[in-house]
């Protein structure tokens, strides 16, 4: 059996030709794009951003040192940067086919544990820092 040799090449890739500050707005774009389609169309992501639009205020309303603060946002945000990891495997694991199969969930629930302990991260960076808080 003759095995067929396929390097990749950015050269090659029909996607890759900008560069600069072109490349940059694209990618913002695109970026862009991927916020509002996961806002219309992950019922989990929404959940998060409620979440997240609940919890951010707080953290900057509340007595904290910018450290603190820090922590308590970034532990959200790291909530929403999972969730589009793992929205971003489901689709892909969709695109290729919606036949059940082992690898394809293990990746899903790769990704869903992944979420998970994001998620439990950010709880316990806030009950940690808000007990101690409360405790002066």
């Amino acid at each position: 059996m003759s095995e067929t040799k396929t390097e990749y090449s950015s050269e090659s890739n029909p996607h890759k030709g900008n560069r600069g500050l072109t490349r940059a707005w694209l990618a913002a774009k695109n970026s862009w794009s991927g916020l509002v389609f996961a806002v219309r169309e992950e019922s989990a992501f929404r959940q998060e951003l409620t979440l997240t639009a609940c919890l951010i205020p707080l953290a900057l309303l509340l007595p904290f040192g910018a450290v603190e603060r820090l922590m308590l946002v970034g532990s959200v945000v790291l909530v929403l940067i999972v969730e589009l990891l793992n929205s971003s495997i489901e689709a892909a694991i969709d695109r290729i086919s919606f036949e059940h199969h082992g690898l394809s969930k293990r990746a899903k629930d790769y990704g869903s544990a992944a979420v998970m302990l994001a998620l439990l991260t950010c709880a316990s960076v806030w009950i940690t820092l808000t007990c101690r808080l409360l405790a002066g």
